[in-house]
């Protein structure tokens, strides 16, 4: 029997609302604000992320081990390209781009604050 039940991912940064609302555009779903530095995005399909204000906070530099990125998102996509240029739109930067030819699957981006996530081909 398990001891908890699954419940959210937070993510540090500086400007809780703006990243949430990154979020938002890219996933879909309603984000609902819990104070000034707490910021939930309710995704479909019952998801939950949070947003949190982080004074000071340093993103990650990914793929370095030394400074690590301790966590990254992975969203499923239909259609690759599209789905990249969207995000770029959006204000994802560019962090690998190489599927290898779509051997791989999956490209790397960072969000507005700097942390990593994966478009992955479904």
């Amino acid at each position: 029997m398990p001891v908890a039940t699954y419940c959210l991912v937070a993510v540090d940064c500086p400007d809780p609302a703006a990243l949430a609302g990154f979020y938002a555009a890219l996933l879909g779903g309603d984000v609902k604000q819990d104070g000034d530095d707490w910021y939930d995005l309710y995704a479909p399909g019952g998801h939950r992320i949070a947003f949190q204000r982080a004074e000071g906070h340093r993103p990650p530099r990914w793929p370095r081990a030394d400074d690590s990125q301790q966590l990254h998102l992975d969203f499923h996509v239909t259609d690759m390209e599209a789905a990249e240029s969207q995000a770029l739109w959006l204000g994802a930067m560019p962090l690998d781009l190489d599927d290898q030819d779509g051997r791989r699957g999956f490209r790397v981006y960072a969000d507005p604050a700097g942390h990593p996530f994966c478009l992955c081909r479904a």
